[in-house]
């Protein structure tokens, strides 16, 4: 279309449909021509004008190219909502592949392999035949490419026709771009087969680098990323190979430039020579330098594939150091990507200038940089011995001027640096000390206490600086928790005074006795049992000598390392992530052949899906049910990819399996709350959970016992929502050695307590053999949040505005990355969190989202972050500020989840 045919969009005719029937009909050319553009541009803009196939396609019939191909871009986009009437315009396809105006024989084939419907399929081929065989080279170009699409479609016929052989005729063609397309159906074919088709020789090899001097920019692309798959015969084939790809490395193009050192990075694994090795380094350096002047995004391309390719050869940029230096005006993601290579690049010869650089960047105003600055100035000392000295003078001067965070950071860094080098920097332990009030970021504070512990005999006040720390030991996250109890039972050790006696008194009394986290709990029962009977052996076991540490946090593994390098310049080098891990291969589902066997299921293709789905459980029954072991139907092959239809369309989420049978991996592990140890070989797992607008008890009862089980009861201690069982637990008897799952509905609001907020259930659970067991189970907060949460934006702000700022409270969640928008915005939704609206400030991404819990009570959630990128800041305005923490958790939880 032209630029005045924006008049095409501006109609809001009633009656518009009619109309356009009639002008499509008419006997002018002009007027028909107009109307198909209405017709357009109707559909763009959403509107469904699929009632005017018919008339449509009645004026393929044209020699006006223009029309063609808006009617051509009409049945794409129709044919398969109408397939039948689709089949009418066969006939001018067909007539077209023979038109002597060679763009109109590309465009047929185009068109007729864009059309994914099996009927017209037939059809394409005999024009396909004969348009990869055509005389000019746009035609099989276009045709090549159909091929592939073909392929997608109906890979059978693909093969019984023959088009692979004409596919790979196609690579001796004369014309370049021809070669280029034929190699980029192939791998696309390649990629969707599960047998070799696409096999490079060293003919076909000749062939393609000849090709590559002559195609465009994107053809090279596609034949430089087929090559980096040849394996070179021996080391003089792969310098030759490399010696003809060289050139490409000087190319404007970004991705030609990458694909060209993907491959020649393949090749060089084969060559011997040290000084051609020498020689190809040099060479890639400066188009690698080039990228990092292209704007921002393309440079976070360049930086994640340099990344990974200084890992493999440090050499190729090991006097470009400079260059990864950071600009005031860099993007906070290009900033932390060339922290990273600048640590990776860091020597003993330009450790001062990196010192520097990480010196002034840590006295930036953005936090998040500062606090990876400072982290890199650590992890340097880690990495270099003989820098260790100098990285921790900068680390202290840092510590002088009295920031918070860049404190608290630099504490963190300074207690893995005493694990590296034990007993050398100790005398840097009272500068440390003289900070303790500044700290208030868990991490920092399980740092400095582990500092405490480990050189208790050192410091004079180490128990008065426990103390200090133990006053809030219940509050404290478990991460300090874990530190302040390993610490007091170091202190006790080494000082045996009545002191600190009386201080492992009190942690482990509140590690055991006041808390609920069984990984503390636990820690403490073994420290309490060996303290009482071989303190000797509590020494050896606790104070005994660590291994030393190495800065190996950022490397990657060296398998995983090779398979990104074979992916270099693709979305797998920007993820760190191999393939698989982002992209999912789908298969067709088994058909059942004559004899009864189930065929092994093609890949047909890629969907981007998560490689981990999220389980899609069908909603539990009113009831609790479960099936017993004996009529349960055998699990179906993995091979067949058969659901359970029957198990989805009855509810029964619920079956009893002997123990040692494998459970199915689909079905979430639900957190154990009575251990077989303390329930007499009882074990029960439970978990709240919340499935269309109801809350379950979902409950897995494991009998290991040697006995059967039954007359199992449930009752639930009054709690801040009155949550409550809505029927009797139902649970079938329980045989030696097997287990059985149940969800049981619950109710709000019928036994609540008074007192403070609690996420805590006190659950009682008996059975006609065993005693009455309790047990404790906190739930998250998310599993209250009630459908109907959503808020308009206006009603939004007017809540936010009418409630008072001390309603307010902020959390910063260091640590979680938001890595995609859409899906942490699906994630939260599909617990009840809902997205309101978002906005930028500065380069931070601000979300606001809205939630309800029962009874009305509105919860509004602003999350701060950059992108992809550790850090969240979370603001919640409630009118039940005393609920907030229980809040934190929930949005916390649902981030990590």
């Amino acid at each position: 279309m032209s630029r005045n045919d924006s008049k095409y969009f501006s109609t809001t005719k009633k009656g518009e449909i009619p109309e356009l029937k009639e002008e499509l009909n008419s006997q002018y050319k002009d007027k028909r021509k107009d109307a198909v553009k209405k017709v357009i541009a109707a559909m763009t803009v959403g509107k469904d004008v699929s009632s005017l196939f018919t008339d449509v396609v009645n004026c393929m019939q044209t020699e006006n190219l223009e029309l063609k191909k808006l009617v051509y871009l009409y049945l794409i986009n129709y044919a398969k909502s109408q397939p039948d009437l689709a089949i009418l315009a066969v006939n001018t396809f067909v007539k077209d592949s023979q038109d002597p105006n060679p763009l109109i024989r590309a465009l047929a084939v185009r068109t007729m392999g864009c059309i994914r419907v099996d009927k017209i399929t037939e059809y394409l081929c005999d024009p396909l035949q004969r348009c990869l065989k055509d005389d000019d080279p746009y035609v099989r170009k276009t045709a090549a490419i159909c091929v592939a699409k073909l392929y997608d479609i109906n890979a059978e016929l693909v093969e019984d026709r023959g088009f692979l052989e004409s596919l790979k005729d196609l690579i001796s063609d004369n014309n370049p771009m021809v070669v280029a397309n034929a190699v980029a159906a192939l791998a696309e074919i390649q990629d969707n087969s599960s047998r070799p088709i696409f096999e490079l020789t060293s003919t076909t090899l000749t062939k393609l680098l000849t090709a590559l001097n002559e195609c465009t920019e994107w053809g090279q692309v596609f034949i430089l990323d087929a090559l980096s798959r040849y394996k070179a015969a021996d080391a003089r084939e792969a310098e030759n190979i490399v010696e003809r790809v060289t050139p490409r490395l000087q190319h404007a193009n970004c991705a030609v430039v990458l694909s060209s050192v993907k491959m020649i990075l393949q090749q060089m694994e084969l060559i011997t020579s040290t000084d051609v090795v020498r020689n190809l380094c040099k060479k890639m350096a400066p188009p690698l330098v080039t990228l990092l002047s292209a704007e921002p995004e393309i440079q976070y391309v360049a930086l994640r594939n340099i990344n990974l390719i200084v890992q493999r050869r440090p050499t190729i940029l090991a006097h470009e150091i400079k260059v990864f230096f950071c600009k005031y005006n860099d993007p906070i993601y290009v900033k932390m990507e060339k922290l990273e290579i600048m640590i990776k690049l860091a020597s003993d010869r330009n450790i001062d200038q990196v010192l520097l650089e990480f010196k002034e960047y840590a006295t930036e105003v953005d936090v998040d940089f500062v606090r990876k600055a400072v982290r890199a100035i650590g992890r340097c000392a880690i990495k270099l011995e003989r820098a260790a000295e100098r990285c921790i003078s900068v680390l202290l001067e840092l510590i002088k001027i009295k920031v918070n965070y860049v404190v608290q950071e630099a504490i963190i860094v300074i207690k893995d640096i005493f694990r590296r080098y034990p007993n050398t920097y100790e005398s840097i332990i009272a500068t440390l000390c003289e900070n303790l009030d500044t700290l208030d970021e868990p991490e920092a504070k399980a740092s400095m206490i582990w500092i405490i512990g480990e050189y208790a005999e050192r410091i004079d006040n180490a128990d008065e600086l426990l103390e200090s720390f133990l006053e809030n030991f219940p509050e404290e996250p478990a991460q300090v928790q874990l530190q302040l109890l390993t610490a007091t039972v170091k202190l006790f050790l080494k000082k045996p005074t009545e002191g600190p006696q009386q201080m492992i008194q009190v942690v482990l009394n509140n590690a055991t006795a006041e808390t609920d986290n069984p990984d503390l709990r636990d820690r403490a029962y073994i420290y309490w049992r060996l303290l009482s009977t071989d303190p000797e052996a509590a020494k050896d076991v606790v104070l005994a000598e660590k291994p030393v540490i190495t800065d190996d946090s950022n490397q990657l593994d060296t398998s995983l390392l090779d398979e990104l390098l074979v992916n270099i310049a693709t979305l797998s080098s920007v993820y760190h992530k191999p393939p698989d891990a982002f992209v999912t291969r789908t298969h067709s589902l088994a058909q059942r052949t004559e004899d009864g066997d189930y065929p092994e299921g093609d890949e047909i293709g890629y969907s981007e899906s998560p490689a981990n789905p999220a389980n899609g459980a069908t909603s539990p029954p009113s009831s609790s049910y479960s099936v017993p072991a004996s009529v349960a139907p055998a699990s179906p092959p993995p091979s067949a990819l058969v659901p359970d239809l029957l198990g989805d369309l009855m509810g029964m989420d619920d079956s009893v399996v002997p123990l040692d049978q494998p459970t199915s991996p689909a079905r979430p592990a639900l957190p154990i709350v009575l251990p077989a140890s303390t329930g007499q070989g009882l074990q029960i797992s439970a978990q709240l959970t919340r499935q269309d607008g109801q809350i379950f008890y979902s409950m897995l009862f494991e009998n290991n016992t040697q006995v059967p089980l039954d007359g199992f009861m449930i009752q639930f201690n009054k709690n801040t929502f009155g949550l409550a069982a809505a029927g009797p637990l139902q649970v079938p008897q329980l045989q030696p050695g097997t287990s059985t799952r149940t969800f049981l509905p619950m109710v709000l609001f019928q036994n609540m307590s008074q007192g403070p907020p609690s996420s805590l259930l006190q659950v009682a659970v008996k059975n006609n053999q065993q005693p009455v067991w309790y047990f404790n189970d906190k739930f998250s907060f998310h599993v209250l949040f009630t459908e109907d949460g959503k808020m308009e934006r206006s009603t939004f702000l007017e809540t936010w505005r009418s409630l008072p700022d001390s309603n307010e409270v902020s959390r910063d969640f260091p640590d979680i990355v938001v890595g995609g928008v859409d899906v942490t915005l699906d994630l939260l939704a599909a617990s009840n969190v809902f997205f309101i609206a978002k906005r930028k400030n500065a380069n931070q991404d601000v979300f606001y989202f809205s939630a309800k819990i029962p009874r009305g009570t509105p919860l509004l959630v602003e999350l701060t972050t950059v992108v992809g990128n550790p850090g969240v800041k979370c603001a919640i305005k409630t009118p039940s500020p005393e609920m907030s923490t229980f809040f934190f958790e929930a949005i916390e939880t649902l981030l990590r989840s």
